[in-house]
């Protein structure tokens, strides 16, 4: 299962079969139950993580009420706010939604690899221009898109995240009570079949 993200990284950058190994050597993994945390709000992070298997919603409580921000399936990094150099706390939790595997990354070994090898400090800025990119997408949705846009897009992204998530969670990330995302999945799904009448 570690292979994935070798294979991840190779995508990034071609790896030689030493870096490789580098990498394998360096990888330390952890599994986490159904419901388990990963990080509460107000706690100091400590580690970023790679999901090799399961999923994990990242939301805050406003006003007394859960509002889901993200989800993160296989082949995606969780990084905590402010990362791992700056030690702020926590304003938001991340929780295991399934079963998950995942790749745990600290300060330490994030330097040590730096140190041994600088490609592997290249491919971590070039992970984290796309990770700020993605964010800044995510949160220009908000402003400019619709329930239904943000319902569609999060679906283009992670076709089978109905079948692995509730959908009052769902509900929540595009900001709408679970019965207008049900009134939204309808018009979507009469919408397709006029399409294809």
């Amino acid at each position: 299962m570690e292979e994935k993200l070798i294979d991840y990284f190779s995508k990034i950058m071609s790896l030689t079969i030493e870096e490789a190994d580098a990498i394998r050597q360096s990888i330390v993994t952890s599994s986490h139950h159904k419901g388990e945390y990963l990080l509460k709000e107000g706690e100091i992070p400590t580690a970023c993580y790679f999901v090799l298997k399961g999923c994990v919603r990242e939301y805050y409580i406003i006003e007394g009420e859960e509002r889901t921000s993200n989800f993160f399936t296989e082949d995606q990094w969780i990084i905590p706010p402010g990362g791992l150099m700056v030690q702020v706390q926590s304003d938001r939790f991340f929780q295991c939604l399934e079963d998950t595997v995942l790749v745990i990354g600290n300060a330490e070994r994030e330097q040590a690899m730096y140190q041994n090898n600088r490609k592997f400090e290249t491919i971590a800025r070039m992970i984290l221009e796309q990770l700020v990119h993605e964010r800044q997408k995510l949160q220009a949705g908000y402003v400019t898109d619709t329930p239904e846009q943000r319902y569609e897009k999060l679906i283009a992204a992670n076709p089978d995240l109905m079948q692995r998530v509730p959908l009052y969670q769902i509900a929540s990330y595009i900001g709408v009570k679970p019965e207008s995302l049900s009134r939204i999945r309808k018009r979507i799904t009469d919408k397709s079949r006029n399409n294809n009448a």
